[in-house]
């Protein structure tokens, strides 16, 4: 009997302490509840803000007609030091000590810069970049070994579009250490292309030809003059260089299309165009 007595006295002790920790927890929420939804509230209002600013950056940019790639670059970097602000804000709010905050985020920035020292050489070649414009958004490019228009710069990567549609993200660090080649940096581009044409040809005709074809296409401009000479004595033919001049945006196609008029006009004037042959001898004893 006295055994029970202590069981039940122990459990009724224990179902107090039990609804004194509930109380005690349900007092400590309500007492914080007020500053988690004004966190939450700041949270959402932060982001809403971060992203009408980032949208009037847009379009004041545009407006003052900045250039393209130093609107897109700033409008990454500002996203992301809207987005700490944002966070910080809140982990306040949440009654965490400023100085605490800060030594979280000094901790966290050399742990960070430790891990992620490539990625942080790409942060400091994209300022590069946008400080020194060896390319624009809009220009093609060759870098690191492969050729497209830049789409994009980030804080991380350069975005170049091939001429198959697709995407290569290429990190800012490795741009800055390779060779790049900008094809549109200035106005005017120079086409080389060379034609062969057999020895029995008549040379001067064939050059005369040529410069005929290329001052037929109204792309290829008249100052600096088209440059047509022969270039070689091939095994097999002459090689004849035709050199015209034109504007960066009309380079392909004038490529394109002067390399087929060539053709036609060689055919129509009687201009072989030699091409390998391989003869068999077969020695019958």
């Amino acid at each position: 009997m006295y055994l029970t007595e202590n069981i039940i006295e122990n459990a009724e002790e224990q179902i107090q302490q039990a609804g004194k920790f509930s109380e005690q927890l349900l007092n400590g929420f309500l007492a914080y509840l007020p500053s988690l939804i004004a966190a939450v509230v700041i949270l959402i209002v932060g982001l809403l803000l971060s992203k009408l600013i980032l949208a009037l950056m847009s379009k004041g940019m545009k407006r003052a007609a900045a250039d393209l790639t130093v609107s897109k670059f700033m409008h990454s970097l500002v996203k992301i030091a809207l987005y700490i602000l944002t966070a910080t804000i809140v982990l306040a709010i949440l009654g965490v000590p400023m100085t605490s905050i800060i030594a979280v985020i000094g901790t966290a920035g050399v742990a960070i810069g430790l891990a992620l020292q490539d990625s942080l050489s790409n942060v400091a070649g994209g300022f590069n970049i946008l400080l020194t414009k060896p390319f624009r958004v809009g220009d093609y490019i060759e870098a690191n070994g492969t050729e497209g228009t830049v789409e994009m710069i980030s804080i991380w990567y350069t975005l170049l579009m091939t001429y198959d549609n697709k995407a290569v993200f290429i990190p800012n660090g490795e741009i800055v250490k390779s060779r790049v080649t900008n094809y549109t940096y200035n106005k005017q581009r120079r086409i080389d292309l060379t034609f062969s044409v057999s020895y029995k040809a008549d040379i001067d005709k064939a050059v005369e030809v040529l410069k005929k074809t290329a001052a037929a296409n109204p792309k290829i401009l008249s100052d600096p003059p088209t440059d047509v000479c022969v270039s070689a004595l091939g095994e097999s033919a002459v090689e004849i260089a035709c050199r015209p001049w034109v504007k960066t945006e009309d380079y392909w196609q004038v490529y394109f299309d002067l390399t087929l008029s060539v053709k036609k006009a060689l055919d129509e004037n009687d201009i072989e165009i030699p091409y390998n042959q391989l003869d068999v001898h077969i020695d019958k004893t």
